[in-house]
This record gives structure tokens, sequence and C-alpha cells, in this order.
């Protein structure tokens, strides 16, 4: 007998099998390129409040602005390909292989995809 979602492990590759769902950052949002994304999302769960999204990310060179809701929070792995997240204020964090990011809720800046980039990922909102 199958066991329930809530208890079935679920790995995470970075080559997935199955057509993942493709788009492209909203035009008013772009900042350079308009880089197709791909998206393997294997979790979309109901939490007490809110929901939790897992997944496969992949995406080619280009540059967003990206703003998480009040309560979205990202936490995700580079597998492969290299990327910065800038803050508002004109920081920003690099992360390569094998270096993950946490964005908290509220954040605002932008995502820049710098090297084609598979990431795994985990949204909590």
């Amino acid at each position: 007998m199958p066991l329930p979602t809530k208890t079935r492990l679920i790995k995470l590759v970075a080559l997935p099998a199955g057509e993942p769902e493709t788009d492209h950052p909203r035009p008013d949002r772009l900042i350079k390129g308009n880089p197709v994304r791909e998206t393997w999302n294997r979790v979309n769960e109901p939490m007490p409040r809110g929901e939790t999204f897992c997944g496969v990310w992949r995406c080619e060179p280009g540059h967003w602005r990206i703003a998480m809701g009040p309560t979205e929070r990202e936490l995700f792995t580079v597998l492969s390909g290299r990327c910065r997240v800038h803050d508002a204020s004109g920081g920003h964090e690099e992360v390569g292989v094998g270096e993950g990011l946490y964005i908290p809720p509220g954040f605002e800046g932008s995502f820049e995809v710098m090297e084609t980039l598979t990431k795994t990922y985990m949204i909590c909102e």
C-alpha cells in the first residue's frame, strides 16, 4: 500500500524526469535578458497557515526584480551555475555550486543568473 504524500520521501535531482513548467520573468520586472525559467515542482502542500512548494528550478542567464510577500520565504541550494541576489540597498550575495541562500519574508531586490543555474528550492508562504 503506498504511503500518504505527507510521509513519503521525495528525492530532488539535477535532471528531473518529465516536462517542466516554463515561463519568463514578467516584462515589468526585467532588468537584463528574457530568460526561460523551468520548474519541476514536486511538492505543493498546505500547511496549518499557508503552503509549501519544493522542487528543482533551472534558468538561463538574465536579471529581474523580485519581491517576497509578507509571509513568503525561500531557501535554495545551487546544484550548477552561479547567481547573485541583490538587495534594495545595493548589497548582494553571490551563490555557486554547493551553496545555499535564505531569502526572508518581505525581501525586495533582484535575482541575477550569471551562468545557467539549476537549484533545488523550498518556498513557504
